[in-house]
């Protein structure tokens, strides 16, 4: 059985937390508490094109907060 994670060719979701952080997810296994879907099923390309347009700070949500206090 091949790693769902790897499969160029399998579908995929982009998930994103509380935090802002986003991660390529394959569309066979259940989504994880704590995430939620932020781009429907699409090609692994797709997604990654998503997940470059949207996640253009890398730090945590509430690093983010902390920093303006």
């Amino acid at each position: 059985m091949t790693n769902p994670f790897d499969d160029p060719d399998a579908p995929y979701l982009v998930l994103v937390n509380d935090e802002g952080q986003y991660s390529l997810w394959p569309a066979s296994v259940e989504v994880p508490d704590g995430w939620a879907v932020a781009h429907a099923e699409d090609t692994r390309d797709t997604c990654l094109e998503y997940i470059d347009r949207q996640w253009t700070d890398m730090r945590p949500r509430s690093l983010v907060r902390s920093m303006r206090s």
